[in-house]
């Protein structure tokens, strides 16, 4: 596609992922919007100014005699990219009292003004538009951890303030689980590679190559509130013979007895509207790696390798409870019981795959190699997409990835076991 072409289509996105952002940070108010609730949380603003200097660091500044809106803000807004120079420390993020919420609204203002001049100019080669396309799909990912990030900062305030008082309440009625079996057989596994004509992949995604899956059976659906609940019950916290050494140790260091949204009573999780009856039906979620692989063993299964799973969804529409429907909480599915259900959206699934590199493997050139290959260490991956995943940012080929501990993003679990 000539550049001139793909500009004017990466516009009109540029436009739509830009203003989804800020719908979705609208009901954040300026004191809400520098509250970090951890060290893995970030805040609104941070979120909306570290979004922002990605598209002005990579793709404006490459131009000669760039001038930066405000060169102190390089050092505030970098995340991790320490190639392109020093940044504010994570967990102090906080801290940033200035810039004001109206100054990063600002400066967001100001740089898409000035990309999309140079958008229509016609003259951003092919490698910077790759740069845009990249710095979209990021953006993407912020917005999910903006909804995530401000979620645990309410549920940490005592008077658990909603996030928006008008979302929807439970929706559907979770169908029997089912066992979806396979024969052994070799697959092919990830993204042909991105630049190119298959679409856009991270690195982290290719090289596609051949897996031997063994023979095992899959879950039709993910687990329910209904079944964790009788996991909790049936004194899953309190049985040593089911957690990995690690994860026991911090259920007994945190006093870890239920997922980290539902009340002491196990009768109301707090929700992005708000504390809310638990919904049966629903798929379990905020559940850290340890708890689901707790569950799976006291279910009698194991958690799924990221290639059942990837087998399972190939050729699977990417359809499903994204934030596109405006729920922003997982639902037991709304159609009747075809087969798999729910391989997309409602929750992130673990699986029991390290989060490593493919054989074959090659970070992208220069500072955007830090990106995804330096994170592949001690964490696991995840499929599927989340109710505050945007369905446009999603693929069958998609590793997200988290420590075995982290607990506050929509995550849950599928079940898996050998076949005999």
């Amino acid at each position: 596609m000539p550049a001139g072409e793909r500009a004017a289509r990466l516009r009109v996105r540029f436009d739509r992922v830009r203003a989804r952002t800020a719908v979705l940070a609208a009901p954040i108010g300026p004191e809400d919007a520098m509250v970090q609730s951890m060290d893995d949380a970030s805040p609104t603003k941070w979120h909306l100014a570290h979004t922002t200097w990605f598209f002005e660091r990579f793709v404006l500044a490459a131009d000669v005699g760039y001038r930066e809106v405000d060169p102190a803000w390089d050092f505030l807004f970098n995340s991790y990219y320490q190639s392109v120079g020093p940044m504010h420390a994570r967990p102090h993020r906080g801290l940033l009292s200035r810039p004001t919420l109206a100054q990063v609204r600002d400066y967001r203002e100001t740089v898409d003004t000035r990309l999309r001049v140079r958008l229509a100019s016609g003259d951003l080669d092919n490698t910077r538009l790759d740069i845009l396309e990249l710095g979209l799909q990021h953006e993407q990912q912020h917005q999910e951890l903006l909804l995530t990030d401000i979620k645990h900062a309410f549920w940490s305030n005592p008077i658990a303030p909603a996030y928006r008082s008008d979302l929807p309440a439970a929706c559907g009625t979770a169908a029997p689980l089912r066992w979806m079996t396979r024969e052994e057989r070799v697959v092919e596994i990830g993204h042909a590679g991105w630049p190119g004509t298959a679409g856009f992949a991270y690195d982290n995604e290719s090289p596609r190559h051949r897996v031997l899956v063994p023979a095992h059976a899959l879950a039709s659906r993910p687990v329910s509130n209904a079944e964790y609940l009788a996991f909790v019950e049936d004194g899953g916290y309190r049985t040593v013979g089911l957690w990995l050494s690690a994860g026991w140790a911090r259920v007994q260091a945190e006093g870890w007895q239920r997922p980290l949204y539902w009340d002491q009573a196990l009768a109301r999780e707090f929700t992005l509207g708000g504390w809310r009856t638990l919904d049966p039906g629903a798929p379990v979620c905020h559940l850290s790696y340890y708890e689901a692989d707790a569950f799976a063993r006291w279910a009698g299964a194991r958690l799924p390798t990221e290639f059942e799973w990837e087998q399972a969804a190939a050729g699977v529409p990417v359809e499903g409870n994204f934030v596109d429907a405006d729920r922003l909480h997982p639902c037991a599915p709304d159609a009747a019981d075809t087969g798999l259900q729910q391989l997309f959206g409602d929750v992130w699934e673990w699986t029991h795959s390290a989060y490593t590199a493919y054989p074959g493997y090659r970070p992208w050139p220069g500072a955007l190699g830090e990106y995804n290959g330096k994170f592949m260490d001690a964490q696991w991956v995840l499929r599927g997409g989340s109710c505050a995943t945007p369905a446009d940012h999603m693929r069958g080929s998609y590793r997200n990835f988290f420590p075995s501990d982290a607990r506050w993003q929509f995550a849950g679990l599928r079940l898996a076991k050998d076949s005999p």
